[in-house]
């Protein structure tokens, strides 16, 4: 990533200023602009997020406000209600208050004498949500966003719900939100009124596990903010970037199918960062894309974006399989359509010996996993860049059913949604099962392509999921995720099927048996065929401004530990992640945070499955030191969910604040 230190037009930053909303609240917001703004306006470039700009998100902030501020906007980072320095307090995350006080802030925006009246909205994650959320109702001024790592449905595509069944990383994200949301705003800003905001912040706190345990169905609550619902609304054009190593990218090809206004989108190999200083590498030059939408958009030039395909995608070469990941080896391709108008559906069936592209007799094998499979899942998000990848997938493997090809004879691109039709039955009436596909190396290590995981009690939708009836016979089509890789000659293809996936989503409450009808079960993989002299699209080198100035006073580490007890067969997993502690020479702030997770689990026992988080967070300057450590944790009964929840707040070694939570929660078929 190239330091760039001079832009067209110089820059100023206003270090924080405060929008008032109609209700008296006021929305803390650091602006950045070129020093002539008053006299030569610009359009402005909203970031709208609940993560701190004053210690959350100031590194990232550094490197990407002032270079686009520098090429004529005005970048505007706000904090929303109830984070940071501004007042009142959050309840949930997209709540209509939040999406409200969104367009009031473009209204501010548009009525500034530096802003020409026109808005860009750009973030990652909650704030590329919530720039397609905003942008759906249609607030004058907005005109395009630039959505990344987002996606357009709340509850098949978001931390909380995958396939039906409930992600590990539902809890983990509540107690994230927990530990980020307690924090004190800064008094250099707010001055002598901080106690009092952080007393009140600290009393409205909720635990956001329990909302989202008690809505395990696709209901009102999913479809409040999942665009999908009415796409049709949205009018701003829209860029949409993910990454092969997020947990997002599927919602990419779905955006540029069904989005009305100009769209396009583009995934690299990247995980839960922007792409100009994501890993794993290669970067691109991100801003001088994001450059191009604005200027297109917002201002009238032609820089040709509408002109671009309509999918800019990185397919990768396959590596060796580890939990860490710093570069993927890969090229570059363009699509009018996805997955490809060169793509075709290889059909593999499984048959008795294994994958085959001819259907063998029929026949029946059974799978029941330990329920400790899923150990080398890695993060469903990864999104702290520890060893948080897919691992070697031979002892998931061990407790799968699974079904190989021959060796390729030939390499291949598999460009897609693969999709597996499986006919099956169960033995008991509530079951979950997660769907891998591998490449097995020639020696026989294994990497993960690709997955999906699916309750099946919502085989019919997840609005109304029933019971399966145990022993009959169902058929189910599983879409997998979008990927894009080349798989060597030589490797063999596998489907790899098990019945626990743990700790990436919760084990069902009884051990199951699933009963997969081989010869009439099949999947088709998506293989996109190559075409002489196609063109790559190309992509100008990472830039960014000038990174913040920190002083590291302790290191960051993280680890992640995997262990068994011999004598119980009980796994367990431990990860840590110490972001260390370091000091802002900007506003004098020395900020320190540490994420612990626990995972434990009997391998004959879904009811043992336990999860368990504790969050420190701290801010100091001279004198002044503030913290909070926060607890959670979930475990399960055959009926019920029993979330529980603890928030201490200390002022120098003082507790001044805590609360309990503690709730029982009906399963209802998860």
């Amino acid at each position: 990533m190239k330091t760039v230190k001079s832009f067209p037009r110089k820059v100023q930053e206003i270090a924080n200023t405060f929008i008032p909303l109609a209700d008296g609240t006021r929305l803390a917001a650091r602006i950045w602009l070129p020093v002539d703004a008053e006299r030569k306006p610009v359009p402005a470039i909203l970031e709208y997020l609940p993560y701190r700009k004053r210690d959350g998100t100031v590194v990232r902030d550094a490197l990407t406000h002032p270079y686009i501020a520098g090429h004529d906007y005005a970048c505007v980072r706000v904090d929303m209600r109830g984070s940071g320095d501004s007042d009142g307090v959050m309840l949930d995350e997209y709540a209509e208050q939040e999406l409200a006080d969104g367009e009031e802030v473009i209204a501010w925006l548009v009525a500034q004498s530096w802003c020409t009246g026109k808005v860009g909205m750009m973030g990652i994650s909650w704030g590329g949500f919530n720039c397609l959320q905003v942008a759906a109702r249609k607030p004058p001024g907005l005109e395009a966003v630039i959505t990344l790592c987002s996606t357009d449905d709340r509850y098949s595509d978001d931390i909380h719900y995958k396939g039906g069944c409930l992600l590990g990383e539902n809890l983990g994200w509540s107690a994230t939100m927990l530990a980020y949301s307690s924090r004190a705003p800064d008094p250099a800003l707010v001055g002598e009124r901080w106690k009092a905001m952080w007393m009140e912040r600290l009393e409205a706190e909720p635990l956001l596990a329990i909302p989202w345990l008690q809505h395990p169905h696709r209901d009102a609550y999913w479809k409040h903010g999942s665009v999908c619902e009415d796409i049709g609304a949205i009018d701003a054009a829209v860029l949409a970037i993910g990454g092969w190593n997020d947990a997002y990218s599927n919602a990419v090809p779905r955006l540029v199918a069904s989005v009305h206004s100009p769209v396009k989108g583009i995934i690299g190999p990247w995980a839960h960062k922007y792409p100009h200083f994501a890993v794993p590498e290669p970067r691109i030059g991100f801003l001088q894309e994001a450059l191009r939408w604005w200027d297109q958009w917002l201002k009238g030039v032609d820089t040709g974006v509408d002109q671009d395909p309509a999918h800019r995608t990185y397919i990768m070469e396959l590596g060796r399989p580890g939990a860490s990941v710093a570069h993927i080896a890969g090229r570059w391709v363009s699509d009018t359509v996805w997955p490809s108008d060169r793509s075709e559906a290889q059909r593999w069936y499984l048959n008795a010996q294994g994958l085959g592209q001819t259907q063998d007799a029929k026949g029946q094998h059974i799978v029941s996993s330990p329920q400790h499979t899923g150990a080398d899942s890695g993060e469903y998000c990864i999104i702290w860049m520890g060893p948080e990848f897919p691992g070697d997938q031979r002892q998931d493997d061990s407790g799968s059913l699974t079904f190989d090809t021959p060796p390729m004879a030939k390499p291949i691109d598999l460009v897609g949604a693969a999709v597996l039709h499986l006919q099956f039955s169960s033995d008991r009436p509530v079951a979950v099962t997660a769907i891998r596909l591998n490449s097995v190396w020639p020696d026989g290590a294994v990497s993960r392509l690709t997955y999906a995981v699916a309750n099946l009690c919502h085989r019919d939708g997840h609005e109304h999921p029933e019971v399966l009836e145990p022993g009959k016979v169902y058929t189910l089509q599983i879409q997998l995720d979008d990927v894009a890789y080349t798989v060597p000659k030589g490797h063999r293809l596998r489907v790899s099927i098990s019945t626990s996936y743990w700790p990436l989503i919760w084990p069902a409450p009884e051990p199951v048996t699933l009963t997969v009808h081989t010869g009439s079960s099949f999947i088709d993989i998506p293989v996109r065929k190559p075409k002489r002299g196609e063109k790559a699209p190309e992509f100008a080198p990472s830039e960014a401004a000038p990174p913040v100035k920190l002083v590291t006073v302790q290191p960051a580490w993280n680890k992640r530990e995997v262990t068994t007890d011999q004598r119980t067969g009980e796994r367990r997993m431990a990860i840590i992640d110490d972001f260390g502690r370091s000091t802002s020479t900007e506003y004098g702030l020395t900020t320190w945070g540490c994420g612990r997770e626990n995972y434990s689990i009997l391998p004959d026992d879904p009811l043992s499955a336990r999860q368990e988080c504790h969050w420190s967070m701290e801010t100091a300057r001279g004198d002044w030191k503030v913290r909070t450590e926060t607890y959670s944790s979930l475990r399960a009964t055959k009926t019920h969910w029993l979330v529980s929840g603890r928030l201490e707040a200390y002022e120098g070694d003082t507790q001044v604040f805590a609360k309990d939570w503690n709730k029982k929660i009906l399963r209802k078929l998860v």
